[in-house]
């Protein structure tokens, strides 16, 4: 492997976490104090990223980066948008940063985003942080117009392809999973019209089990069948809201 950089390419990681409180995004600390008045102090945070390696694709080089913030190795992830303008990196904060680490700014990157609970990150410091979507802090770079332009490709991703699951356990529960498409699209659905809905589709498939623990009324199990959804989807195959 060659672990040379190339100097002009990074990988920007936007990662979804679907909890109990809703979506949210893993972001990294950024921290740099000179101890000199002339150079402000930064305390703040951005996305993970990190510069692509001679060896690698894109592809490795953001699964790389993933796997070494949250060392696993099985999620799914989408290249969704390059980030080139020149003007992108202009803040003083963001210039100081990158002289700091000599890293030229005009740099482009290749910005993913990828999808998991948030139960399957364990956090190891204070320096990678959950926030939730609507509760993101003031970030480095440009970094924030990447989080709304890979929150507006999931948004639009759920409802064209079985994404959605990608945020449920192996098996869950029907309304678990109309929290998950509530969260992610940033709606209110009915119950009611959501499970006639639900009970549908043959690609959700009830399992002889229930959920118990969580109210006082245990709740059925399903699975998602990719085998079953790519054998009968149709472009009417997923919910409709």
């Amino acid at each position: 492997m060659d672990f040379r950089k190339i100097p002009n390419v990074s990988i920007d990681c936007v990662i979804f976490g679907l909890s109990t409180n809703g979506i949210n995004i893993l972001l990294s600390k950024r921290s740099l104090n000179m101890h000199d008045e002339k150079y402000p102090v930064i305390d703040d945070w951005m996305l993970t990223s990190g510069h692509v390696l001679k060896d690698e694709s894109l592809d490795e080089s953001a699964m790389r980066i993933f796997q070494e913030l949250t060392g696993i190795k099985q999620v799914y992830f989408k290249q969704f948008r390059t980030f080139g303008n020149p003007e992108r990196v202009k803040n003083h904060k963001d210039l100081l940063w990158l002289t700091s680490r000599d890293i030229n700014p005009r740099v482009i990157s290749v910005a993913y985003y990828f999808l998991l609970p948030t139960e399957k990150v364990t956090l190891k410091n204070d320096n990678v942080k959950w926030f939730h979507i609507k509760k993101v802090p003031p970030l480095g770079f440009d970094h924030e117009e990447i989080i709304t332009r890979a929150y507006d490709d999931l948004k639009q991703k759920v409802m064209v392809e079985p994404t959605i699951f990608e945020f449920l356990p192996d098996k869950f529960t029907l309304n678990e999973l109309q929290q998950a498409y509530q969260s992610v699209l940033d709606i209110t659905i009915d119950n009611r019209n959501f499970r006639k809905k639900i009970i549908g589709k043959t690609y959700i498939v009830p399992l002889p089990e229930k959920r118990t623990g969580i109210s006082k009324k245990p709740a059925n199990l399903y699975m998602f069948s990719r085998d079953i959804f790519e054998k009968t989807k149709t472009k009417h195959q997923l919910i409709n809201f």
